[in-house]
């Protein structure tokens, strides 16, 4: 229902009011008006981790009515998801103190969909829950399972429906304070210390270097030495190169001119199938030569994708101000790069990186992007998850279903039209999913702030995120072809038989329709329980149908049919198999398929698994020359081996019991493809700030963790669990043998997409870390753990100093748009006597201090700021790292404050605009100015 006096849309005042939640005094409720769901405001933190060890925390949702003139009384359902449970949903005697807890508020949590399958909830009001009135808040306890210590834990995708009617988008917020242990400090085992000023200043370590022509260079190369003098090049230089290097010249052609306009010095491509780039008397497959004189440029590869890389290091080596010019629309006659000769060849020949884009679907420019992002840091192998319970996305001719129904997410209980609401988001900000009145824009989502995307934002729990989306079989042909110019080869996931519920309900809807059970991909009289790590319980496809099998003949069929209209040769395809729901004995044991199959009657869970894993390897190898797929399909102490199969190990998380898979893999003569989590996981948050976005199960993972990863010895790595405590490698972990280590075919890195929700995120997370991986995946000359202090210090340089300013301006090659949103750090600092002193991770870039958030200024040593002060990282590009505070008090009631002082409340930074003795920042807007 309208409500008086409602404004129709945030402006920012009105935004900036919702940020800091209620000022209004309750006013008279009208007799029989609603809310708006707009006037509403859900703010969650969590406020105990101490009520229970590890097993649930209580979290603090607080409604705000915003509305001046009507309650909210009952007769509402407020939708959300959430990747960590209600506790009231759970059972025994946590779930019914958390029911009884719950209902003594009025209140009643449950599972919002049909399936009770998921992450999708209902909050609802009993007889006994009081209105809030206009201008109230009002707090209530939930208690959730496990822990949350960082806002990427919070619930996400609020919405208000009254009745029977629609639902309407209801403003959610995040807050966690980093100075509250009980907040930040997830159960007692937990020796992690929170990120602060302090801590990071006693972190950064690097001096300032003067660095050589091969630190400037990542990865970097075998050998470079810099001749003295420069070279120029231009748009219009002349390129030779044979008819068998046409697209790499064309591609060098587009690079130079995305970034100067003039005729320069000459280019000459060739290959040479002898070229030995380390000289150890053996040709080096993807090697290459650069050599640029005053006469012009050579570069030589022993293939074609060696000339590829010799043109990225090219790239490299032009100037950051030429692509800064370029960009800002002046692009230089000439670039001038240095004299020099470069010598390199790759440590292994497969250099991954996974990107998941069915938990968020990425658009087809952005893979790309991706694509050249690879290429440029010499990386052959993109991993692209297309299937997963929440999403499939690729068209498969005659198999609408799929993407009509599979490929889409609507707030929909019964789930008609699509997938369930799901990690917080729909159809992103458009319409036609079952949410009516979401944000107009991201600045709106984001309650009037524009996001930077230099950590959490609270757009992310405000519907933003393609939850909907699908490539059709011309968009995949064309990330093929394009991969393909840059001698990536693109591996796609089909997930099975676990993590399939998209797949699963997609054909369910087409049987229903069609009445055809060709694809039908499960047993309707199957009364197997089982609920798999994310909360789905109906995931899971069926080895002991047929229609199992004709689907996957089908799809293999046709995903074969679009390389080959593509013209690119599909090398392998991976069939996932990862996290099947437990437990194991409740795979199919209630199917009667199963029992009534002789093939598989009788058979235990997981024989039936080894079963289908057989069948379904036989069937990509139709389509594909090779398989790979998780390390659940073929464990090290099971008796299954696939043919053409390379296992992806990951769990190797310290304490879990597989921290020795991929070296008992290896070493029995299985080819192994090194994806670990406690060093390759990009999506995992990069330290233990709760405004860094992503999870934290297997570890923190930063650029550091990706650079000093240990590919031989992996046990190296293994200082810390991932709560901080000290961890010991153990003497039954079994070492990499000699022979074994001709069996790592190359690493991963992997970009899971929970939290991936805008393609600005995907880049803060994967850079710089994907540079880390791309470092250890080519560098032949890994550093011991000895050496690795020395090689992180100019690493850490040459990102600083060179890198980021050349990511600042980067041009993808035939692509649009400029710039990559690495994550800018933030700086350390402390204040002694009055006297700050800051640093930066990475020496080149620029440090700026404030006192009142208004007035920056730039860095150049110790300098006088009194008590406190705010510090922030720059970039070349002008962005900003977080403000980090150093010496801020925190908000305390009856405490006199001046115009422009800063305080901290809740984890947000506020400067106040008048003076007094104020109240709580979030309770007199008008009074302070949210910083951040």
């Amino acid at each position: 229902m309208k409500t008086p006096n409602r404004p129709a849309v945030l402006v920012p005042a009105a935004a900036l009011a919702a940020s800091l939640a209620v000022a209004a005094a309750p006013g008279t409720a009208a007799a029989g008006c609603r809310p708006d769901a707009r006037d509403l405001l859900m703010t969650y933190r969590p406020v105990d981790h101490t009520v229970t060890d590890a097993q649930y925390f209580r979290a603090r949702l607080t409604l705000a009515n915003r509305d001046r003139g009507c309650a909210l009384a009952g007769g509402w359902t407020m939708y959300f998801t959430s990747v960590r449970q209600p506790a009231a949903v759970l059972a025994g005697a946590a779930g019914d103190a958390a029911r009884a807890r719950l209902a003594a508020q009025g209140l009643a949590v449950a599972r919002a969909d049909t399936a009770r399958s998921g992450d999708f909830y209902a909050l609802t009001p009993t007889g006994a829950f009081g209105r809030v009135a206009p201008g109230e808040r009002r707090a209530i306890d939930l208690d959730v399972e496990l822990w949350a210590t960082h806002k990427s834990d919070a619930p996400a995708g609020w919405a208000l429906a009254y009745g029977r009617g629609p639902a309407r988008w209801m403003p959610a917020k995040t807050l966690l304070d980093p100075a509250d242990p009980k907040q930040t400090k997830a159960f007692s085992g937990d020796a992690r210390p929170v990120q602060t000023a302090a801590l990071r200043h006693a972190e950064n370590t690097a001096r300032r270097l003067d660095l050589t022509l091969q630190q400037r260079i990542v990865p970097q190369p075998l050998s470079a030495t810099a001749g003295g003098g420069t070279v120029a090049l231009g748009g219009d230089s002349a390129i030779t190169a044979p008819a068998s290097l046409r697209k790499e010249a064309g591609y060098l052609r587009s690079a130079l001119r995305d970034v100067s306009t003039g005729r320069g010095a000459p280019v000459t491509l060739r290959t040479d199938a002898r070229l030995d780039a380390d000289r150890d008397g053996e040709p080096d497959a993807e090697g290459y030569t650069l050599n640029a004189t005053a006469a012009g440029v050579e570069i030589v590869g022993a293939d074609a994708a060696g000339v590829l890389y010799g043109i990225q290091t090219l790239r490299q080596l032009v100037p950051a101000p030429a692509y800064k010019a370029a960009a800002a629309g002046r692009a230089p006659a000439t670039v001038a790069v240095p004299r020099a000769a470069v010598a390199d060849a790759p440590l292994f020949g497969y250099r991954g990186l996974h990107i998941d884009v069915a938990r968020h679907f990425e658009s087809p420019e952005t893979v790309k992007k991706f694509l050249d992002l690879m290429a440029f840091s010499k990386l052959n192998r993109l991993h692209l998850g297309l299937t997963n319970d929440e999403g499939w996305r690729l068209e498969i001719p005659g198999l609408p279903e799929l993407t009509g129904f599979g490929g889409r997410r609507v707030l929909e209980p019964d789930e008609r039209t699509g997938l369930h609401h799901g990690m917080g988001s729909v159809n992103d900000l458009g319409g036609g999913d079952g949410v009516l009145g979401k944000a107009r824009d991201r600045t709106q989502a984001n309650l009037g702030r524009t996001p930077a995307f230099q950590g959490y934002e609270q757009l992310m729990v405000n519907f933003v995120g393609k939850g909907s989306g699908h490539y059709s079989a011309g968009d995949f042909t064309g990330i093929l072809r394009y991969a393909a110019e840059r001698h990536i080869e693109v591996v796609p996931e089909l997930n099975f038989p676990a993590h399939a519920r998209a797949a699963v309900q997609a054909m369910e809807r087409r049987h229903q329709r069609t009445g055809d059970a060709t694809y039908r991909l499960l047993d309707p009289q199957d009364t197997s329980r089982h609920v798999s790590v994310q909360g789905y319980n109906d995931n899971l496809v069926n080895p002991c149908v047929p229609g199992t099998y004709a689907f996957l003949r089908k799809v293999v069929g046709e995903v074969g049919k679009m390389y080959a209209a593509a013209g690119v040769p599909l090398n392998r395809l991976n069939l996932g198999g990862d996290e099947p729901p437990g437990p194991p004995e409740g795979w199919w044991n209630g199917s009667p398929a199963c029992a009534a199959n002789p093939d598989t009657a009788g058979k235990s869970g997981e024989e039936l698994a080894d079963l289908f894993f057989t069948r379904w390897n036989g069937i990509a190898l139709t389509a594909a020359k090779s398989t790979s797929g998780w390390e659940d399909v073929t464990a090290p102490d099971r008796d299954l081996r696939l043919r053409n199969f390379a296992p992806l190990p990951w769990q190797n998380v310290w304490g879990w019991g597989r921290e020795d898979w991929a070296y008992r893999f290896a070493n029995e003569g299985t080819p192994v493809i090194l994806a670990h989590a406690t060093n390759l996981y990009m999506d995992l948050a990069y330290n233990k700030d709760p405004d860094e976005p992503g999870y934290y199960w297997a570890a923190y993972v930063d650029e550091k963790s990706t650079f000093t990863y240990q590919p031989f010895d992996v046990y190296a790595n293994a200082t810390e669990d991932r709560w901080g405590n000290p961890v010991t490698p153990s003497p039954g972990w079994q070492r990499l043998t000699e022979q074994g280590r001709k069996n790592i075919l190359g690493i991963e890195a992997q970009l899971w997409a929970e939290n991936g929700k805008t393609p600005e995120v995907r880049e803060y997370q994967a850079f710089p870390k994907l540079l880390g991986a791309a470092e250890r995946a080519w560098n032949r000359r890994t550093p011991s753990p000895a050496q690795m202090p020395a090689a992180w210090e100019v690493f850490s340089n040459t990102l600083g100093q060179v890198t980021y300013p050349l990511l600042s301006y980067y041009r993808p090659v035939g692509l649009r748009g400029t710039g990559v949103n690495y994550r800018v750090p933030l700086p350390g600092a402390k204040i002694s006597a009055g006297t700050l002193t800051a640093s930066v991770r990475n020496p080149g870039l620029a440090i700026e201090y404030s006192t009142d958030g208004v007035r920056w200024r730039a860095y150049g040593g110790p300098v006088r700021v009194g008590e406190h002060a705010l510090v922030r990282t720059r970039s070349a590009d002008g962005r900003t790292s977080r403000i980090a505070p150093v010496g801020v008090p925190a908000w305390r009631d009856g405490t006199a404050y001046r115009p422009g002082s800063v305080v901290t409340h809740q984890g947000e930074l506020f400067t106040a605009t008048r003076g007094g003795t104020g109240r709580a920042p979030d309770l007199a807007p008008g009074d302070w100015r949210l910083l951040q």
